[in-house]
């Protein structure tokens, strides 16, 4: 069963440039992970301190996987510092 997820990220005033580096840096590699369906980070506009990330996993076992990955775990153990708050959902396709 495919999951699918959406993680909102607000960077802490001035890590704006942190943030965003260290979600891009995610994309690529998790896009080339098997089961990976959809993973792309965007940037708000009006509100450039505040970042989605919008994944898509083929199932549980391949969202595991991406859990454990050694790009997941740079970003895992860095992230804290640079986001003032992080909350995610997951989205069911109508």
């Amino acid at each position: 069963m495919k999951i699918t997820k959406r993680v909102t990220f607000i960077a802490k005033e001035g890590y704006e440039g942190k943030m965003k580096e260290l979600l891009s840096a995610m994309v690529e590699p998790s896009k080339a992970e098997k089961g990976s369906i959809f993973y792309e980070i965007f940037q708000y506009k009006k509100n450039p301190k505040k970042f989605m990330a919008v994944e898509t996993w083929a199932s549980e076992k391949a969202l595991d996987g991406h859990k454990v990955s050694s790009h997941y775990k740079i970003y895992k153990s860095s992230y804290e510092q640079y986001c003032q708050k992080k909350y995610s959902d997951e989205l069911k396709v109508l």
